[in-house]
């Protein structure tokens, strides 16, 4: 690829010599203000102050666009400013036979470090990204929650026309015009003044485009100037033992910008406390770009990044990197973790979860792959230390888990496991799907049959799904008769309102009737259980954990028969996150 002429203070060629092939060679000038990294397929500038890539460019076109304030730009941010970056950042360029990379790094007064690593590798079209967080202070020892971490995609305008959270959930991106109409909630419009838009809903909002932490790849597709090729560009996420929040919790992943989030508190993730001694490394995740012929759909691009997202993939490479990235987990000190368990009947979609040891699994780092339909489950590259296993399945309440799991460097952990279900005696009735959604519920899994994509509901703006005019009289549920997809709604609203197409709030709407009849009347001393298993639920506490609003902890308080006293369960301010608001996907609301 020929490479823009500059003011260059140096020209480093670094070459890969293989016998009987031209040996790709990386480009890597330095002028004033950027550093320029460049392979046969791809060539971006490194702002030297900010660390952002800048000009990117693939198959000869511009991805990023222009830099127009931060928008045209690939970057790090801290949207909480727990961490920050000080706009002069310090650098190192290192290098090797068919790798370049740089390491950008801000340290503070108080103790903060914070680094973003870029490396371009031999003829891959595509950024390897790291980002580093520490805090070192004996004397202020917290500097408080984490809160949010990101390294985005950035584009101002460039080829693209869709966007991808998987292979289920896309749409065309909506007109400038469009989004310019009216705003309905934070990121969140109403384009039914633009009837001719391409989008799938009347409604466009950020959070419609959400999955968990299971999704392996998402970004953009478009098409070259010329139109005879497509083009993608996808966050892969590639290894995830470093993120926390666990599999499934959901987050934003793209909106027109593609978000790698590394930390957030959205959607259920519980974000860390920084203390003395924190120190993490995040990644690493590839920054890939691909293309087709003008035939090949979006589908199959993402197919095609979808690949890369084994932590298997690269291992050699990054064991060369890792002595430059600081807290990256070579594969001298992992091993690999295999299991065998048993579920109870009944069990669909087993998930197995490796994460730290003692503490519930949403909370730790996590390897989550599927369980074989014989049980049995393989995790590669696990990194030394203790952990714990946790099985959950479609169907069934509760988890299997157990504590002081040991991986060690080089061998092979193996564990057999027979999975309990939870039981409290003979069930006489059920509601829904024990399965950590609320998918099965109206307005839920339940598809928008208006629009040509067909998304599911939950996905769309919540006040389009007007729930004091689909449920007048409140919920009122008879077991044996009701259909909980039609007389049981995704989310038991508190209170709904305002909406676009609602000016009022609505507040008597948080009593729900379940009604039920025994075959025969229990013994006097006999003991029922009722148990409630909640998706998701939101106080006004918010994302925040921290107990603000009028009401942080709020009870949920159910009554039986002509009972006085109700049965309780308060929700706690630190477990509260948004849910239905947010198009809630895993973590739909139930309260």
């Amino acid at each position: 690829m020929a490479f823009r002429a500059f003011a260059l203070t140096f020209v480093l060629l670094i070459r890969l010599s293989l016998a009987g092939t031209t040996p790709p060679a990386i480009q890597l000038n330095e002028t004033e203000y950027s550093i320029l990294l460049a392979n046969d397929v791809i060539s971006f500038g490194l702002l030297k102050s900010t660390s952002a890539i800048q000009n990117l460019t693939y198959q000869n076109v511009s991805l990023l666009g222009t830099v127009d304030g931060l928008t045209g730009q690939a970057y790090t941010d801290f949207p909480s400013n727990t961490f920050t970056t000080s706009g002069n950042s310090s650098y190192e360029i290192i290098t090797g036979q068919d790798w370049a990379g740089v390491i950008f790094t801000d340290n503070d007064t108080l103790g903060s470090t914070v680094q973003r690593l870029w490396f371009l590798h031999a003829s891959e079209p595509g950024v390897h990204s790291f980002v580093r967080l520490a805090y070192y202070n004996d004397t202020v020892t917290s500097k408080g929650e984490l809160g949010e971490s990101r390294t985005m995609f950035r584009p101002n305008g460039g080829p693209w026309t869709h966007i991808i959270t998987n292979s289920e959930q896309w749409a065309p991106l909506p007109g400038a015009a469009a989004v310019a109409e009216v705003v309905v909630q934070d990121a969140t419009w109403y384009l039914g003044l633009t009837p001719d838009d391409p989008y799938e809903s009347d409604y466009f909002t950020k959070y419609q485009f959400a999955d968990n932490q299971t999704n392996k790849a998402h970004g953009l597709f478009g098409y070259s100037p010329d139109n005879v090729t497509t083009l993608g560009a996808w966050w892969v996420v590639n290894q995830k033992d470093t993120f926390f929040g666990g599999p499934l919790h959901g987050d934003l992943m793209v909106d027109g910008i593609i978000y790698n989030k590394q930390s957030t508190n959205h959607g259920g993730a519980t974000n860390p406390n920084i203390t003395n001694g924190f120190d993490r490394t995040f990644g690493p995740q590839f920054l890939y770009f691909n293309h087709g012929n003008q035939f090949t759909t979006l589908q199959e691009l993402l197919a095609d990044a979808e690949q890369f997202a084994d932590p298997s993939w690269n291992a050699e490479f990054y064991d060369e990197i890792a002595p430059y990235v600081r807290g990256y987990a070579p594969s001298s000190v992992r091993g690999t973790f295999q299991a065998t368990v048993t579920v109870p009947e009944g069990a669909l979609n087993p998930v197995a979860v490796l994460s730290a040891n003692g503490v519930e699994f949403q909370v730790a780092t996590l390897f989550p792959p599927f369980l074989s339909i014989d049980g049995s489950v393989s995790i590669p590259r696990v990194k030394e230390g203790w952990y714990r296993l946790t099985v959950i399945a479609t169907g069934i309440f509760g988890e299997y888990a157990q504590d002081n799991i040991i991986v060690s460097a080089g061998k092979v952990t193996s564990v057999s496991a027979t999975w309990i279900a939870q039981s409290a005696g003979k069930e006489l009735w059920r509601i829904g799907i024990p399965d950590k959604t609320a998918g099965e519920f109206r307005n839920g899994f339940e598809r928008d049959l208006t629009h040509p994509n067909h998304p599911a509901k939950y996905r769309i703006y919540w006040g389009a799904w007007d729930y004091p005019t689909q449920f007048p009289n409140g919920v009122n549920f008879t077991i044996g008769s009701s259909n909980e997809s039609v007389d049981w709604n995704y989310v038991h609203w508190s209170r709904f309102g305002p909406t676009y197409i609602r000016n009022e709030t609505v507040t008597d709407i948080n009593q729900w009737q379940i009604n039920f009849e025994l075959e025969e009347a229990p013994s006097a001393d006999s003991i029922a259980t009722f148990t409630m298993q909640l998706a998701g639920v939101e106080t006004t506490a918010g994302n925040t954990d921290v107990a603000s609003g009028s009401n942080p902890n709020v009870p949920i308080l159910t009554y039986v028969n002509d009972q006085s006293q109700p049965l309780n369960w308060t929700i706690l301010a630190y477990q509260s996150s948004s849910c239905g608001e947010r198009s809630g996907d895993y973590f739909l609301t139930v309260l």
